[in-house]
């Protein structure tokens, strides 16, 4: 390709999900500073819908139509990324969305590079139930996203043998959590699955920190507060401390030992200083960005066909380890690692999985021989 690649580049920096969208921007355009180091030509065109889904489309039509993008990185939430894909297939272009998300979907025209539940809540879950019992209660965010992830967990509860004790939503930066937090101090449950988003979340986390400090049965230790959709980037949003020791599910820690991941935060510290802590969604980024990119060239055009065809043909290096797109689904194989949160704001890595192929709609043909959970303290 003589001229310049472009590639549409759609986060929201403000809003409830800001501190991940600006952190979604800063991975995506140091993978592009990368690239252009290398002597790729990549011409970015970044829009910020400031978290307005109707924003969301009149940027990607921008991109799509006006702009010469084939190819558009970007959308957190699932609402968004729902609102964008129908104008993405109309154009015949692809959507690379890396973001964990709750699954039952397989696009021709979206790779994603985020993780699906077997992904995340199937092993996290495959730690909490035998550590802490089976008796959650739920908590969400009033769209797909705390639906469906909830949903899934009420399934696993019960064919576990379970029960769920509670279950409650509330809407995108609602911060009044007081009503949850009394039913969940009264119901006693052994672990709270929290699918809160932003402001929400960070709330929830601050008030359950004080329920335990009234009550030791509902400290982190006891009866945790686990998450698939907590990032670095948003434990200094966090009042200090009120997250300490609660669990997270992920593909990717800042803290993760690898020499990929070591070289990677190296040239981030060169880039951003010491003080930079590489976030899940920074990561997850950054590897959609290289990844498109590096698809892109090698098959010679931005055509979505022919760049489908190259993910498909190979397996690709990444901060995730190998990377396999997977030619049925448009999945990428993700490990799962498990973070429990510090007292510097940042996340250890008690378990781990190696690489586990998506299963969007959990036919249990994919990853049936996964395998077991390394625990590693």
């Amino acid at each position: 390709m003589n001229d310049a690649l472009k590639i549409g580049i759609l986060y929201s920096t403000t809003g409830p999900y800001g501190s991940m969208g600006r952190d979604a921007r800063d991975g995506a355009l140091f993978a592009i500073e990368e690239l252009t180091a290398a002597g790729k030509r990549i011409e970015p065109v970044f829009i910020d819908p400031h978290a307005n889904i109707p924003a969301y489309l009149e940027a990607a039509k921008h991109m799509l139509r006006n702009a010469g993008c084939r190819h558009i990185v970007g959308t957190i939430t699932s609402a968004a990324r729902k609102e964008v894909i129908p104008l993405v297939e109309k154009h015949d272009g692809l959507l690379w969305y890396m973001c964990p998300y709750e699954g039952f979907e397989a696009n021709e025209n979206v790779i994603y590079v985020g993780g699906c539940p077997n992904q995340h809540l199937l092993p996290l879950f495959d730690h909490l139930l035998p550590g802490y019992g089976k008796r959650p209660y739920l908590v969400g965010a009033n769209y797909v996203w705390g639906w469906e992830m909830n949903r899934l967990a009420r399934e696993l509860i019960t064919n576990a043998g379970g029960e769920v004790l509670g279950e409650r939503y509330l809407p995108l930066e609602e911060t009044s959590v007081e009503r949850i937090v009394a039913d969940i101090e009264q119901r006693r449950p052994s672990f709270i699955l929290n699918n809160l988003i932003g402001p929400s979340s960070y709330a929830f986390l601050e008030a359950i920190k004080a329920l335990g400090e009234r009550d030791q049965a509902f400290s982190a230790e006891n009866c945790p507060v686990v998450s698939c959709d907590l990032m670095e980037c948003e434990l200094d949003d966090i009042k200090a401390g009120a997250a300490t020791g609660q669990l997270c599910a992920a593909s990717y820690f800042d803290s993760v030992d690898s020499a990929e991941n070591l070289a990677f935060k190296a040239r981030v510290e060169a880039q951003y200083g010491p003080d930079r802590r590489v976030s899940s969604i920074f990561a997850s980024a950054y590897t959609a960005v290289k990844l498109c990119a590096e698809a892109i060239l090698a098959a010679g055009s931005d055509e979505p066909q022919a760049v489908r065809r190259e993910l498909y043909a190979s397996s690709w290096p990444s901060l995730f380890g190998p990377l396999a797109i997977d030619a049925e689904t448009n999945h990428a194989a993700l490990p799962f690692h498990l973070g429990r949160i510090n007292a510097e704001n940042g996340f250890d890595v008690i378990a781990s999985r190696p690489a586990l192929a998506a299963d969007p709609y959990l036919t249990g043909k994919r990853g049936r021989a996964s395998p077991k959970l390394r625990v590693v303290s």
